[in-house]
């Protein structure tokens, strides 16, 4: 399927977390996270769609730029104020550096179910099971059913922001920036 400009803002817009897991991504390692993601048909009413699966977030990886940094296609007078700049920013204390995340959605490991219920009681069902399972990893996405790979993103830019400063303050402290 192919998705439009407005087909991916309507997903970005509509996408809510049910239940966030209870884990952040880590910072010197990878981290798995499940997913049942809920959604209603288009076109049918009463019928719910859950897609089961998991996502791996890889290791954030630290980006400095070289102190010597190549300025390709700047005049003398230009790269010579854009040196001061940089040595100014450093000398003053900032880090230059910043975090770069990735995730790996393994397509494999998807599982459809389709349940003829509303989509309260479906939501409610799977809030009780991570309850009662206690899965620090699982998290429950209510998202649009033809764009739901949209919504997964939308879940993976929300935990990278949730994420960002418990993976620089981990850095800071083992004095990696």
């Amino acid at each position: 399927m192919n998705v439009t400009r407005d087909d991916f803002q309507y997903a970005m817009e509509t996408t809510r977390v049910i239940h966030e897991p209870d884990r952040r991504i880590a910072t010197f390692g990878e981290t798995r996270f499940e997913f049942q993601l809920v959604s209603e048909f288009m076109d049918r009413t009463g019928e719910v769609r859950v897609r089961s699966g998991e996502m791996e977030a890889c290791k954030p990886l630290l980006i400095r730029p070289d102190p010597e940094m190549e300025m390709d296609g700047f005049g003398d007078e230009a790269r010579e104020k854009l040196g001061k700049l940089l040595e100014g920013l450093r000398a003053n204390g900032t880090d230059l550096a910043f975090l770069q995340y990735g995730f790996r959605f393994r397509r494999s490991h998807v599982q459809e179910e389709i349940l003829k219920e509303s989509m309260e009681q479906v939501t409610e069902r799977l809030l009780g099971d991570v309850r009662k399972s206690g899965n620090p990893m699982l998290a429950i996405i209510e998202g649009v059913d033809d764009t739901w790979e949209v919504s997964l993103m939308k879940f993976a830019m929300d935990m990278i922001v949730n994420s960002h400063q418990i993976n620089t303050f981990d850095l800071k402290r083992k004095k990696l920036l």
